[in-house]
């Protein structure tokens, strides 16, 4: 496989998995995003220039996880290494529970495949299957790549690997973000989790992740009740005391507020005509603590998008 491409540009979302009771399965895409451009190079030289988020503090050489993930499909793909030239500019906070990690990997992959002479080789099925292997998991990966909402699962048989499906969420479905200084590293927030939860509790996050299909796709007024988890929150809140004290008075005043993937974020999601008013009690929620912003972000129905700025 050759290269039919020398400078592509890929845009990628933001996404929050869990979704409350849909544990390491739903995930969300949402309208904030990386870009990064990428030229091939006929030396070996690696520059990875970063702009925003991360600036100063991810690596700026092989290391770094776009190239890393590039590099991973390149050999997938069959395709040659090349030099590369990465120009990162990032919207995405790190460390805060949206996703950050899978979007460098989704972005190093799309880049990948909008660099080789035939995309078809890094089709979706196989992007997700390949970014799971880097991540360890998909539930972000899968909205980063697909965009909406999703349901991520591995499976086992003949077809193994990561698999997705993608929910076309209901148009009037709003996404509130309150985004905390402070970052909380995913291991940390995983490491808490026990090895086993009771068996009611496990019966009552399966019943409330169903209902949550229901709510993102028809009938966001559910959201609420869609949202409640016993699986995972309770147990990191130790973790993340300001984030679990936020979501409970959030859903105190009747709003679907959860835990954004491993936190410390807070997702709130909602339907457009009740977006003004979480806006205005979370605005009320976190006044005077400036560690925070409250963002409203569109969910983002297309998923990472790429396009080609130079051809071979």
């Amino acid at each position: 496989m050759q290269l039919g491409a020398d400078h592509v540009r890929v845009r990628v979302p933001a996404t929050s998995a869990n979704l409350g009771p849909g544990f390491d399965a739903l995930g969300l895409a949402l309208a904030r995003h990386d870009v990064v451009e990428v030229r091939a190079l006929a030396s070996d030289e690696v520059v990875v220039e970063v702009e925003g988020e991360g600036a100063g503090e991810v690596p700026g050489d092989e290391t770094h996880l776009v190239v890393r993930a590039l590099r991973e499909a390149l050999d997938v793909a069959g395709a040659p290494q090349t030099g590369l030239h990465l120009r990162c500019v990032n919207r995405i906070p790190h460390g805060r529970g949206l996703g950050s990690s899978a979007a460098a990997v989704v972005a190093g992959i799309v880049a990948a495949r909008a660099l080789v002479a035939d995309p078809a080789v890094l089709d979706d099925a196989t992007a997700l299957r390949l970014a799971s292997t880097i991540e360890g998991h998909p539930d972000n990966a899968a909205p980063a790549l697909l965009g909406g909402a999703t349901v991520a699962w591995v499976a086992g048989g003949p077809v193994r690997g990561a698999r997705a499906v993608r929910l076309d969420v209901h148009p009037d479905l709003r996404a509130t973000v309150l985004v905390p200084s402070a970052r909380l590293a995913t291991s940390r927030a995983r490491g808490v989790l026990p090895a086993t939860v009771p068996h009611a509790d496990a019966a009552f996050n399966a019943g409330r992740a169903a209902l949550l299909v229901e709510a993102l796709t028809r009938r966001p007024d559910l959201l609420l009740e869609a949202t409640e988890d016993r699986l995972h929150q309770d147990y990191r809140a130790d973790v993340m005391a300001a984030s679990a004290e936020v979501v409970g008075a959030l859903r105190a005043e009747g709003l679907a507020a959860t835990v954004s993937g491993a936190g410390p974020t807070v997702l709130v999601l909602s339907d457009a005509a009740e977006a003004e008013r979480v806006a205005r009690v979370a605005a009320a929620l976190l006044a005077g603590l400036p560690e925070w912003d409250v963002l409203g972000v569109e969910v983002d129905a297309r998923g990472v998008v790429a396009e080609r700025l130079g051809s071979l």
